[in-house]
């Protein structure tokens, strides 16, 4: 499925079973791809094959292949279970992952949100609230996936009608739409729906287009425009099975510079969604053969980075410059390539 097309165009079932089909195919993806097929069950309607699917990704973790997020999976379990009446199961996968405190903050987020929709609004209160305290406390600029939890918690705290605190100007800051988010969080919003003033209509009308905006930017996963980047030993492996690809690749450091330059070209032209994918010489001699031609292709290299970001393995570009960089130094993104 194209990240454009639209959700009513979608047959979801098919989908799902497309995404599994490429999940056999590609074990090592199998969490992202699996997830992401269980999303399209429950947006079909079929929420108990859902919970098998996650059921089959939690069972793969017990053995030798570990799970990337496994707090995540049973996060999303737990709303599915909700969802179709298992109430009491779902309430006690979420004390679990309350008690185990991720320092992922995606498990927080869906869990804040399905006792919210169930308008547990002071346990979503309390969990959005522990989870901030967890991952934000003494950070000097908030990761951009912890913003869906600032935004969460000070949408709860307006419905419960409590004072702002320091947590919610934070979120203030980090939000960059036009409308404010006491005005998208406002409950008493949905009264103006109502109002017989076309000003006071138009006004709530633009309020929703910026609140539908911040949710599709929320959940939406398009595939990023992804650049190939090859770590130092890979790149030298590559380089001594075949040689012909210097020309391409000179040295690892003009190969990091140049990757650098052509991020920041595109994001200078206006492209959108980029992102960093990271090559290995089996993967790649993999992917040659299922193409049916060489590894010394050159043509063949902006296929194998688009390939990748497709099942879900590229990293956003550019990272915040407090993060690690994006090449793998270890070193924050600022002081390293970002500077």
């Amino acid at each position: 499925m194209r990240p454009d097309t639209p959700a009513e165009n979608v047959d979801h079932t098919a989908e799902a079973d497309r995404l599994e089909r490429t999940a056999g195919l590609y074990p090592e993806d199998a969490e992202a791809l699996l997830l992401r097929a269980a999303a399209h069950l429950e947006l079909s309607g079929d929420r108990f094959a859902a919970a098998a699917l996650y059921d089959r990704l939690l069972a793969s973790g017990t053995g030798r292949t570990e799970l990337e997020n496994p707090h995540l999976v049973r996060a999303l379990k737990a709303s599915n279970l909700w969802e179709y009446g298992h109430e009491a199961e779902a309430r006690a996968i979420i004390d679990g992952i309350r008690t185990a405190a991720p320092r992922d903050p995606a498990p927080w987020v869906v869990v804040a949100e399905s006792l919210e929709t169930h308008d547990e609004l002071e346990a979503a209160h309390e969990t959005l609230t522990e989870a901030v305290r967890l991952l934000l406390t003494d950070v000097p600029e908030p990761p951009a996936p912890t913003h869906p939890l600032l935004f969460g918690r000070h949408r709860v705290r307006r419905m419960l009608g409590v004072p702002h605190d320091a947590w919610d100007a934070l979120a203030d800051t980090v939000h960059n739409l036009p409308v404010t988010l006491d005005e998208l969080h406002d409950p008493k919003r949905v009264w103006s729906l109502g109002s017989e003033n076309p000003a006071e209509l138009e006004a709530e009308i633009s309020r929703l287009r910026a609140e539908l905006g911040a949710y599709r930017t929320a959940l939406s996963r398009p595939f990023p425009v992804a650049i190939l980047h090859w770590p130092a030993p890979e790149l030298a492996e590559l380089l001594q099975a075949y040689p012909s690809l210097a020309t391409e690749y000179p040295s690892h450091q003009e190969h990091l510079a140049t990757t650098e330059t052509a991020l920041r070209e595109l994001a200078a032209s206006g492209t959108l969604n980029l992102g960093v994918v990271t090559g290995t010489v089996p993967s790649y001699e993999a992917f040659a053969a299922s193409e049916a031609t060489t590894p010394d292709d050159t043509d063949l290299l902006p296929q194998y980075a688009t390939t990748l970001a497709a099942r879900g393995r590229a990293v956003p570009w550019p990272p915040q410059r407090s993060a690690p960089c994006w090449c793998g130094s270890g070193n924050p993104y600022g002081q390293c390539h970002g500077t």
